[in-house]
C-alpha cells in the first residue's frame, strides 16, 4: 500500500514538474518570438503616434503599456521616473495603453486632448496622484478628474473638444489590437529593446535594462 502511494505521489510530482516546465518553455518560446517580431516590426513597440520622453535615437527604448486607472501603473511610476533618471541620455520611454478599466477610456481620450495642448506628462502626472479618489474601485468618480485638471494649466474646454476627436478611439483599438499581438495581459508591462520583462519587479526591470546596456554598441 505504501509502495503505492510513493508511486503516486511520485507520479504527480512528475506531472507537476512537466507542467511548470511546459509553462517556463512557453514563455521562452514566447519571449524568442517577441523579440523576432521587435527587430521585424519595430514601429508595432515604438510607433510614431505614441507619447514618448527621452533622447530621439536612444539605446534602450523602454516601452511601457499603461493603464490610467490601474494602482499598479501608479504605485511604478516614480520608479520608471528614477530609471529614466538613473540612465539619463540612454533610455527613451515609449508609452502605450492597455484599457483594462471601465475608465479607462475616458482618461485615455483626456491625457491624448492634452497632448494637443504639450500638457501630456503634467496630466499623466495629475491623474496618478489623485487616481486613489477619481478611480477608486469601490466607488469609482471618473468626472472629479475636471476638478483637479486645472492644476495643471490646461485649457478644459479644449479638452472636452478635443478629447471626442474619433481618431483617439481608432488608436484605443489599435493599441488594444497590438497589445493583444504582444501578449499582454495585465498592467504596467514593459518591454525593453522589444523584450519583455519576464518578472515584474523593479529589480528586474533594471537588471534587463543594464543587460541591454551593456550589449548594445
Amino acid at each position: 500500500m505504501k509502495n503505492k502511494l510513493v508511486i503516486i505521489s511520485l507520479s504527480i510530482a512528475t506531472l507537476f514538474g512537466l507542467f511548470f516546465a511546459g509553462i517556463q518553455y512557453y514563455k521562452n518560446i514566447q519571449n524568442e518570438e517577441l523579440q523576432a517580431l521587435s527587430q521585424k516590426e519595430f514601429l508595432k513597440f515604438v510607433p510614431d503616434y505614441s507619447p514618448k520622453i527621452g533622447p530621439q535615437n536612444p539605446k534602450i527604448y523602454l516601452v511601457e503599456f499603461l493603464d490610467p486607472e490601474c494602482e499598479s501603473c501608479r504605485e511604478f511610476y516614480p520608479l520608471v521616473k528614477n530609471i529614466l533618471k538613473e540612465h539619463e541620455g540612454n533610455i527613451q520611454l515609449v508609452i502605450r495603453y492597455a484599457p483594462f478599466h471601465g475608465n479607462s477610456r475616458f482618461v485615455i481620450r483626456i491625457l491624448e486632448a492634452a497632448r494637443e495642448q504639450g500638457k501630456y506628462w503634467e496630466v499623466l502626472e495629475n491623474l496618478f496622484q489623485y487616481q486613489p479618489i477619481w478611480g477608486s474601485h469601490h466607488d469609482p468618480r471618473p468626472d472629479l478628474v475636471w476638478k483637479y485638471l486645472p492644476e495643471t494649466g490646461v485649457d478644459l474646454e479644449k479638452i472636452k473638444k478635443d478629447m471626442v476627436n474619433p481618431k483617439i478611439d481608432e488608436m484605443i483599438e489599435r493599441e488594444i489590437a497590438d497589445g493583444q499581438n504582444l501578449g499582454v495581459r495585465g498592467t504596467p508591462t514593459f518591454f525593453v529593446n522589444g523584450k519583455m520583462l519576464q518578472v515584474f519587479g523593479y529589480e528586474p526591470l533594471r537588471e534587463l535594462i543594464q543587460k541591454e546596456l551593456l550589449n548594445s554598441p
